[in-house]
């Protein structure tokens, strides 16, 4: 069975782990060992586990978009004219290939995808839509909706 689709039985010190690595995923071992109430060589096997089972995928740096000029997001509703397997895998394979969308969820609504794309400014949005997003493979149409502030993003900082 795929390790992703495997639930993983987790206790108090490993949901205890996972919280404080969601919120500083640099600190130290022993730092975390002492926060979670562990010593260091559990903490550290209890932490390789919860990184071979899949339930820790990796570190990451978290950046500030507007820092880079990429403040600009946009939410775009995809309908597909065929949402057959092939069609969908189809989709999906090259939506990942268009790095300004963030996200790509498959939603169970009157449209079937939602993205996440995140830009320059509305100019460069455009030009994204036109020339990538609305190219893609089974594309009958999109609406876009702007997004004015975010008040929670996914690291879960609150704006």
């Amino acid at each position: 069975m795929d390790k992703a689709a495997t639930i993983v039985d987790l206790d108090e010190f490993d949901r205890k782990i996972i919280a404080a690595l969601v919120e500083d995923g640099r600190m130290t071992v022993t730092d975390l060992a002492a926060l979670v109430g562990l010593s260091k060589t559990p903490c550290q096997v209890r932490l390789k586990r919860l990184i071979e089972t899949g339930v820790i995928h990796g570190f990451r740096a978290i950046v500030d978009p507007a820092k880079l000029g990429m403040d600009h997001v946009a939410f775009a509703e995809v309908k597909l004219s065929d949402t057959r397997e092939a069609a969908l895998r189809e989709f999906n394979a090259a939506v990942r290939r268009i790095a300004e969308v963030e996200e790509c969820h498959m939603i169970a609504s009157s449209f079937d995808y939602l993205l996440k794309v995140r830009t320059a400014d509305i100019r460069r949005y455009r030009m994204v839509m036109g020339e990538k997003i609305s190219a893609l493979p089974h594309v009958a149409s999109t609406s876009t909706f702007v997004a004015m502030e975010t008040v929670l993003d996914a690291g879960g900082r609150r704006k």
